[in-house]
């Protein structure tokens, strides 16, 4: 056994997780307590799915209801990190665009089965990912909009569409979400050995089937990251998804302006 479950696992964990928290209270990074409520979700989370994953995979109206809940939890999630207003559910679009055409070559080709025990690990992984994209390429792209307005309503001055203007200003700034897995696939193996490998080794797989799978993850997963990002960086630029303005200003419709401009 990798890590046995006892009093020292118990242990450890505790005192990691209330050493992250220190460090990002005595940096004033975030609030120390959201490091501890996530720990403690994390482990509620973790031990209930432990518990519920062996009926859903014997039944594939459970599975399906299984990966339904996975992907509403990461649209709410990406969503409420995104903006606080009604918009938030445009989150849906850019993770599922990602997943679903992933998911569906794989059951399609017969490489993933419809089988709970690697259905679940597999769409999973995806939905995190982009889940991680959606996040990171939307604020990068609200943010960016937020600090550079002026030039937006330069390019709009200049006969642009709302829609180009805002994308001369946060394409650039959204597409660094794309970094962090574009980095780890190229760092793969030399820097990092990703869980997928490992987790197969450790069930007994060959080195080589480890690496094929892992490989296949990766691959899967820039390609997830890519739709997401462009999908959410379009909604942004389009104005589908937004954030109020904080400077007291009215947020003049996507269509007003369209017309403003024409």
């Amino acid at each position: 056994m990798l890590l046995p479950v006892d009093l020292a696992f118990g242990a450890v964990l505790a005192v990691l997780l209330a050493a992250a928290a220190a460090v990002v209270a005595v940096a004033r990074l975030r609030p120390a307590r959201e490091t501890v409520v996530a720990g403690v979700r994390a482990a509620v989370q973790l031990a209930a799915v432990s518990l519920v994953i062996g009926w859903v995979v014997r039944a594939v109206p459970l599975l399906l209801l299984f990966l339904l809940m996975m992907y509403g939890v990461a649209v709410r999630t990406a969503g409420r990190r995104l903006t606080h207003n009604r918009t938030w559910w445009w989150a849906a679009a850019p993770v599922g665009a990602g997943v679903a055409p992933v998911v569906a070559a794989l059951l399609l080709t017969g490489l993933v089965p419809v089988e709970g025990i690697a259905l679940i690990p597999v769409t999973g992984i995806l939905i995190g990912g982009a889940l991680t994209a959606t996040v990171l390429g939307g604020r990068r792209a609200l943010d960016e909009l937020a600090t550079r307005h002026g030039e937006v309503e330069a390019g709009l001055a200049l006969g642009l569409l709302p829609r180009e203007a805002r994308l001369e200003v946060a394409r650039q700034a959204t597409a660094d979400a794309l970094l962090p897995g574009l980095d780890q696939t190229r760092t793969v193996g030399l820097v990092t050995l990703p869980g997928a490998f490992v987790g197969m080794l450790l069930g007994g797989a060959s080195p080589l089937l480890a690496g094929a799978v892992q490989l296949f993850v990766l691959v899967a997963l820039m390609a997830v990251q890519a739709v997401a990002v462009a999908v959410v960086l379009e909604l942004v630029a389009r104005g589908v998804l937004h954030r109020e303005e904080g400077s007291g200003r009215r947020r003049v419709p996507w269509r007003e302006q369209k017309g403003s401009s024409s």
